[in-house]
């Protein structure tokens, strides 16, 4: 309550970025009180990395692995950073970051901004030195640098596991963002086969930083807004590849008709991914999709719009081994991470 009372009356006067690059020094200072994981937090086993409990933060809040430490001791069980591309970008012009607030969403256009592999790879190496960072679970989420062409997409992806896959918990290929032109082209089965198959190649080689034999595993993220016949074919091809997991899903392109805010407002926001608890049906309905089609043989991780502890508890139902949040987080503040991990207990 005091948290929604503040986001009520100071964080939603202010300007959506500024606010969030405002909250990195209060999580940098999180990390030194102890991880706030619920007492009956119940760790699991996923892609062969052992997770505190089965509740994390999605890509795109933390872009440049800059507060690590500081979201697990608010109750993430872990943290996927990014999205990093080869090559440092300034991303989308400003502003391009918007929020919903009679419909607790966000609009982002973000476009991938982040200092570059090399750099990130460099502070997730000295976060690995350090006895907070030893264990810590820190999925590195990768995506296309926007001024390189799409018949170049390939080496650019290769080049960015290359840089981080031997401080990654798990690799993750980002087909799915709408905002960098054309990426979403590459979730078509034939341009995603050669990138799978490069960083798979490279992730295979990589030495786990928590000693797990067999490389990094690697998981590609999906946007909703796919067909259902281009999502069975994305598991069909994660499958034959060997993919160790599927992420479902990313952001929405779409503007849905149940949305509470002022059309107005929402045009105004302009193109963008559009995240939140709006998500939650289509999102939901794509993990169980992809569960019937990859049987066990596959993990899924279930993110967009989860809000609440039944939206972590819907998507275990639907067939997810992690569950990923971040609008949430936002909305909710620094208590909501525990809570979602309570709800991965039963």
């Amino acid at each position: 309550m005091v948290y929604a009372r503040l986001f009520d009356t100071v964080f939603a006067g202010m300007d959506p970025e500024k606010a969030h690059e405002r909250t990195f020094p209060l999580l940098r200072a999180a990390r030194l009180v102890s991880p706030a994981f619920p007492a009956t937090a119940a760790s699991r086993t996923v892609m062969g990395v052992r997770f505190p409990h089965a509740f994390g933060l999605a890509a795109g809040f933390d872009k440049n692995a800059a507060a690590v430490p500081g979201l697990l001791a608010l109750g993430f069980g872990h943290v996927e950073i990014g999205t990093v591309t080869a090559r440092p970008q300034p991303g989308n012009p400003q502003p391009r970051l918007f929020r919903l607030l009679d419909d607790r969403a966000i609009v982002n256009r973000m476009g991938f901004n982040n200092v570059g592999a090399a750099e990130v790879a460099s502070r997730l190496h000295r976060l690995r030195r350090r006895r907070v960072g030893r264990d810590a679970v820190v999925g590195v989420n990768i995506g296309k640098t926007k001024v390189v062409e799409p018949e170049h997409a390939v080496a650019d992806y290769v080049e960015s596991a290359r840089l981080l896959a031997p401080y990654a918990s798990y690799l993750v290929v980002n087909v799915s963002s709408p905002n960098t032109p054309g990426l979403r082209d590459l979730q078509a089965v034939d341009a995603l086969r050669p990138i799978l198959t490069a960083v798979k190649e490279v992730a295979d080689r990589a030495t786990h930083p928590h000693g797990r034999s067999g490389g990094v595993p690697l998981v590609v993220k999906i946007a909703p807004d796919l067909a259902d016949d281009d999502v069975d074919a994305v598991a069909d091809l994660a499958l034959e590849v060997g993919l160790d997991g599927i992420s479902a899903t990313n952001t929405t392109i779409a503007r849905p008709e149940s949305l509470r805010t002022d059309r107005a407002v929402v045009d105004a926001a302009g193109a963008g991914g559009l995240s939140g608890p709006v998500l939650a049906d289509r999102a939901t309905a794509v993990l169980r999709r992809l569960r019937n089609r990859v049987g066990d043989r596959t993990a899924l991780i279930g993110v967009g719009g989860i809000t609440t502890q039944q939206d972590v508890r819907d998507r275990l139902a639907a067939g997810a081994d992690l569950v990923q949040g971040y609008t949430g987080f936002i909305y909710e503040g620094p208590r909501w991470p525990s809570r979602m991990a309570a709800a991965t207990t039963g």
